[in-house]
């Protein structure tokens, strides 16, 4: 399968690709697949390859969006910056949440050691972080849950939801264990990988229409797509 095929949205300025989990946007530095190394089969036709906005974890699946000029680029980067871009997330946590929606306001910082290197941890004197949540169902002791972050920390879903919803994404190797743990063994994730999914991206673009692009719910999520379809 190409990125030609994880096509959601085209036109003259944007792509927007349904990443698969597992597929890194970066070149990994230990090598491996990434979107980057890819890039030529976005080109469709341009002499240059579409350059990537944001980044999707590895095993983080769903709406990635890519500038195909430097016009484009300039716009899109602004509207990240002032924080008019809109991403929606769906997460099974492996929790039960109390209340139906809130806001997670909490401050994050980069922390490393040498057992479990670098990961981001809740720090008063970090850099600020909020993201809006809202829960959609509950089975046997999980949650799926929709998330939208107002701002674009590393990891911010993924800690957020550990220790803001004292809930960690299910599959999530780093924030499923406690800050303090660094002796314990890897965890043996399961066979669907980390059900983190970006469902949804609106990106402003005036005086064009919005884009407003949506990506399924994958089928590694398995019973949640019956429940979210239901």
């Amino acid at each position: 399968m190409t990125l030609e095929d994880l096509i959601l949205f085209i036109d003259g300025e944007a792509i927007v690709i349904d990443k698969p989990a597992g597929l890194a946007v970066d070149a990994p530095r230990a090598g491996g697949d990434s979107v980057e190394a890819r890039l030529d089969e976005l080109k469709l036709g341009f002499h240059r390859p579409p350059v990537p906005m944001h980044r999707l974890d590895r095993d983080t699946s769903g709406c990635l969006l890519l500038a195909r000029n430097p016009k484009a680029r300039a716009r899109f980067q602004q509207a990240f910056e002032r924080g008019e871009v809109a991403k929606t997330y769906l997460a099974v946590v492996d929790g039960v949440i109390a209340g139906e929606d809130g806001l997670i306001d909490l401050p994050v910082a980069k922390r490393s050691s040498a057992t479990r290197g670098w990961r981001m941890t809740i720090d008063e004197g970090g850099k600020a972080a909020r993201t809006h949540w809202r829960r959609l169902a509950e089975v046997d002791g999980q949650t799926l849950v929709e998330l939208q972050p107002e701002t674009g920390r590393t990891h911010q879903i993924r800690v957020h939801a550990a220790r803001g919803l004292g809930a960690a994404i299910v599959g999530d190797p780093v924030y499923s264990r406690p800050d303090d743990d660094e002796e314990a063994a890897p965890m043996v994730l399961p066979d669907s990988g980390m059900l983190l999914h970006a469902s949804r991206l609106v990106v402003p673009r005036e005086p064009k229409t919005a884009l407003d692009v949506r990506s399924p719910l994958p089928e590694r999520f398995g019973r949640w797509l019956d429940v979210l379809d239901g």
